[in-house]
């Protein structure tokens, strides 16, 4: 299976640069995966898929201010850092640009000293490790120093920067948005709620997987970065509810996805766990733990393109985002959804 089997044709103007005003406003295209067909609709008529009994799955991760700038103490070189992931005692791996200025002991300073990191190993592709050094508490100072961590693709500064949160994210540990969510109001939620469909809630902090492309002939070969997640007690057991009685699991997103994939793997079952996943889906897997996805409009040759392509079949995913294309869907991060059912 090569990677260049997932390409397709995208011009650049169908990437959306910025939310639309109302989140619930974008459109959805619906697929069947079973007979490939599409239909085109709105994003609020995603109730209508959905039926009592049914659970809805949200990832509630909330985005970071992961993205810093500052200067290294000996040459006053400027210096961008990605916080990705916290690996306790204020140990944080990151990505770094230009990573080559990063050696081992380069200590970069934020803020006129406010926030200091010293790193403490060098990895590969652009990755270092950095122990930190602040006073106070490190999310205030994100809040005050960082910037929300946007997709390379996204040139437009966003003006709202809850914009690129969920409305029911909790949770903060993300250095990416689990974007599928973004089209949901709490209005649309409370829809949902009304027809007797269950909302659970469960976490999955995004990191490295998300800026990573497959530099691999090879899909195979291609490794994924770890994540964390988490489920409770409480969805673990409605989701074992949800599916002895027949009802769908219906999973917003590939990260919520890829929660409950990695837990019914492990144990033929959910069960309330936490841990970290790599797991990489591509054509030839067999879902364990989903029903339905929503989900967005993702890059060529992406991971993402072929958990989806696994899901409803690479003939009916390149079709259908050729369809998108046709019609003018906006791709990405803050473009419009897709309903795989």
């Amino acid at each position: 299976m090569k990677t260049d089997d997932f390409d397709f044709y995208l011009p650049e103007e169908l990437i959306a640069q910025t939310p639309l005003e109302k989140r619930d406003s974008s459109r959805l295209l619906v697929l069947d995966k079973k007979t490939g067909e599409i239909n085109h609709r709105h994003f609020t008529d995603i109730i209508d898929y959905m039926e009592e009994g049914d659970t809805l799955v949200l990832n509630d991760t909330k985005v970071m201010p992961a993205r810093l700038y500052g200067v290294k103490e000996e040459t006053l070189a400027v210096v961008e850092v990605l916080l990705l992931k916290d690996e306790g005692d204020n140990v944080w791996e990151c990505l770094t640009k230009p990573a080559k200025r990063i050696k081992e002991g380069t200590i970069v300073s934020f803020g006129d000293g406010k926030l200091k990191a010293e790193c403490i190993e060098v990895l590969d592709e652009g990755i270092r490790r950095f122990k930190l050094d602040y006073k106070g508490i490190l999310y205030e100072i994100l809040d005050e120093l960082g910037e929300m961590p946007l997709p390379p693709y996204i040139h437009e500064k966003l003006k709202d920067k809850d914009r690129y949160q969920t409305v029911y994210a909790k949770n903060i540990g993300s250095a990416a948005a689990p974007t599928a969510g973004l089209h949901f109001t709490n209005d649309l939620l409370e829809k949902v709620k009304s027809k007797g469909v269950n909302i659970a809630y469960i976490t999955l902090h995004v990191g490295l997987g998300t800026f990573r492309p497959v530099n691999v002939e090879d899909v195979t070969k291609h490794k994924m970065h770890s994540e964390y997640y988490v489920m409770s007690e409480e969805v673990a057991s409605l989701l074992n509810k949800t599916r002895k009685a027949g009802h769908k699991i219906i999973a917003v997103g590939t990260t919520s996805t890829r929660t409950l994939e990695t837990i019914a793997s492990l144990y033929g079952e959910f069960k309330a766990c936490s841990g970290w996943t790599d797991i990489f889906i591509y054509p030839g897997y067999k879902f364990k733990g989903i029903d339905y996805l929503i989900t967005n409009f993702h890059l060529p040759k992406s991971t993402l393109v072929m958990l989806v392509s696994a899901l409803a079949g690479k003939e009916n995913i390149m079709k259908a985002y050729a369809e998108a294309v046709k019609e003018r869907y906006r791709f990405f991060s803050f473009g419009d959804s897709m309903l795989i059912k």
